[in-house]
């Protein structure tokens, strides 16, 4: 069975306050993209998985494999499986894909053992995996609230092609959560509702619509706030950090501009579009 897990970019995200549990709630729109990682499974004698990235570690510290084990304790099966990863979206970036990785793994279990897990069974898994891998079981677009697991998903009309651009730079989640500096938001618009008009009014999203993550993201790593600058220069009318980095993303309403700039920073970046209104294909087979 081959599937394909896609990222995500956040547009927007707003850190609210810390949780007694040590997380942070937080604010954001989860957007996905058309950047994906190519996965099959095939029958093993246990959970096992292999990657082509080196990066990707093979033990039960991956979320794959941490899907799969939590997926036969619930199912209570003795199966085993061997999953195949060839890994795309860049580690650490900001597009969520490990925890797209895991949410694809669990809805292919699904269907490869016929097991007919209901959603809600599904989402009970994800949640215990990562904060933003419940979003992955669906996609879309999403409002994500509390850790990112709380979901209200809508429909976004994107008429933007997304460029994206992840620069050789690790930026540690758990050092940006550690570092951010909180802000009041208490007075804010909701994010879902800036992002609907911005669709139409794009400058109003410059204006209005910020990653809290930005400041301490920029002032650490300068060439990262040099790369969201390059990106406004080449026409995007809206551009920012997506999660804790380190990749940026831009929105353009030139295609042909959008590609240029990705063919000319691919050179020193992993880059991707994504086109207008991208839908990602069925993909499990």
């Amino acid at each position: 069975m081959n599937f394909r897990a896609y990222g995500k970019i956040n547009i927007g995200l707003r850190i609210l306050r810390k949780r007694p549990d040590g997380f942070h709630d937080i604010e954001t729109i989860f957007h996905q993209i058309d950047l994906y990682d190519e996965l099959s499974i095939v029958p093993s004698e246990s959970v096992m998985l292999t990657s082509t990235s080196t990066d990707v570690p093979g033990d039960s510290t991956n979320l794959c494999v941490r899907a799969a084990q939590l997926f036969l304790q619930k199912t209570g099966l003795r199966q085993g499986i061997e999953i195949r990863l060839k890994k795309q979206i860049p580690v650490g970036a900001g597009f969520g894909g490990g925890s797209s990785d895991a949410a694809s793994v669990l809805i292919a279990l699904n269907k490869f053992w016929n097991v007919g897990m209901q959603p809600l069974e599904l989402e009970s898994i994800a949640s215990q995996l990562g904060s933003d891998v419940p979003f992955f079981l669906r996609g879309g677009t999403a409002a994500g609230s509390s850790r990112g697991e709380v979901l209200e998903h809508f429909d976004l009309n994107m008429p933007f092609w997304i460029l994206t651009a992840t620069p050789s730079i690790h930026v540690s989640t758990a050092w940006a959560y550690s570092n951010v500096r909180l802000e009041d938001h208490t007075k804010d618009k909701p994010l879902r509702s800036l992002v609907q008009e911005g669709m139409a009014n794009p400058v109003e999203m410059r204006l209005k619509i910020k990653n809290d993550f930005e400041e301490l993201v920029f002032r650490t790593y300068p060439e990262i706030r040099r790369l969201k600058l390059q990106l406004e220069s080449a026409g995007a009318v809206f551009a920012q950090l997506s999660g804790s980095g380190s990749s940026v993303f831009g929105l353009f309403q030139d295609g042909v501009a959008a590609k240029t700039l990705g063919e000319g920073l691919a050179a020193t970046c992993k880059t991707s579009l994504t086109a207008p209104d991208f839908k990602p294909q069925e993909n499990l087979q």
